[in-house]
């Protein structure tokens, strides 16, 4: 029976996929993904609207400049008509959930910050000390009195 050689890069992609940094990254994509859902439900479901109710429920969405064609009320009917437009609203509705999203991960992090600090003050008892030192120790305070008595 023949065995079909595989080409040498193969080996060297095999070694590269299998590095550490590289599988950090990939763990790092997952975990960032997971991390993305969580922060966009508690902007979606749980800051934005309590921002509607303090702002009256202001929405950009609708705020938008005909360039050419017909001029419409709404941005969806502006479109369907076949309008070339600016969205400034959508744009601002962009950059207000960027703030936002920006604040919420700004304070998560901030108690991770905290959390992590905490565990890291905890005071961790020196080490005893091993044969090697209580041997030189002995050797330094038997060295120090005969140098006393002299």
């Amino acid at each position: 029976m023949s065995r079909i050689k595989s080409p040498g890069w193969v080996a060297d992609f095999q070694k590269f996929i299998m590095r550490g940094n590289v599988m950090d990254l990939a763990i790092g994509v997952v975990v960032g993904a997971a991390f993305t859902a969580i922060v966009n439900s508690a902007v979606k479901d749980i800051l934005t609207p309590v921002l509607g109710c303090l702002t009256g429920g202001v929405d950009f969405s609708n705020v938008f400049i005909t360039l050419k064609g017909p001029v419409k009320d709404t941005l969806a009917e502006a479109q369907k008509a076949g309008s070339v437009t600016i969205n400034v609203g959508l744009f601002l509705n962009a950059v207000i959930q960027f703030l936002i999203i920006a604040f919420f991960v700004f304070w998560v992090m901030r108690l991770i910050s905290k959390l992590h600090r905490k565990e890291e003050e905890k005071p961790t008892p020196p080490p005893a000390p091993t044969k090697e030192e209580i041997l030189l120790t002995e050797i330094r305070d038997i060295l120090a009195g005969r140098t006393s008595e002299q």
